[in-house]
């Protein structure tokens, strides 16, 4: 497991202080994730309710695990008892769903708004009026079950740095309004995560505070 643990470090001395790593693991053996995690990273994203149940189950306690993935409505009672944040909230009716369950477990889930920005129309999100429209009913501010801790995005899965870096700023900029309107006052509303294998040293450049790595560290995924 020396490549993953040289994959990781590099991964690391590209980020600049006040960036997190998420490892995503998914479709990865816990092997692999122990190397990772023998090195003091703590952080692991999953996109499969299974997956991630056995692997919490087999590995160390203090992991915290982000799902990562599209996660429909009926999965998140299965997942919630155990993670420790949604990265991937695309609509009310999922956020009520994620506030329902977190009571009934008694605890409060972190959570992050799913913007659509890329060109790729097969990206979940909301677009930035939804977010707008969401945020504005006022709805979530009575949810006790679930804490809405920033932003995140897919930038368009091109070679075209520029376009990368205009959606990921145009986020970055949404961020700062959303943040000003709603959540001046909430220190933990401060998450902005964007950035993957392919594009994450664009993101730190794009005022992203957690990226999301997977291949670079762990290699191809072991389906």
């Amino acid at each position: 497991m020396t490549d993953v643990k040289n994959n990781l470090h590099e991964v690391l001395a590209n980020l600049p202080d006040g960036v997190q790593l998420v490892a995503i693991s998914k479709y990865h053996p816990n092997e692999k994730i122990l190397a990772a995690y023998e090195e003091g990273q703590r952080i692991f994203g999953e996109s499969h309710e299974q997956e991630l149940k056995r692997k919490h189950t087999e590995l160390p306690a203090d992991i915290e695990w982000h799902f990562i993935g599209h996660l429909q409505t009926n999965k998140v009672k299965y997942i919630v008892p155990y993670i420790s944040m949604i990265e991937a909230v695309d609509s009310l009716k999922l956020l009520r769903e994620i506030n329902k369950q977190s009571l009934r477990c008694g605890r409060t889930t972190d959570v992050l708004l799913e913007l659509h920005i890329a060109a790729e129309e097969t990206k979940y999100g909301l677009s930035l009026d939804d977010c707008r429209q969401l945020l504005e009913g006022g709805e979530w501010r009575e949810m006790k079950g679930v804490r809405i801790c920033g932003l995140m995005m897919m930038a368009s899965n091109v070679d075209d740095k520029e376009q990368i870096r205009k959606e990921m700023l145009t986020a970055a900029d949404f961020f700062d309004e959303v943040k000003a309107r709603y959540f001046a006052d909430a220190d933990y509303f401060r998450h902005r995560s964007w950035g993957m294998s392919h594009d994450y040293r664009i993101a730190v450049e794009c005022r992203s505070t957690m990226v999301r790595v997977g291949t670079t560290i762990f290699g191809e995924r072991e389906y």
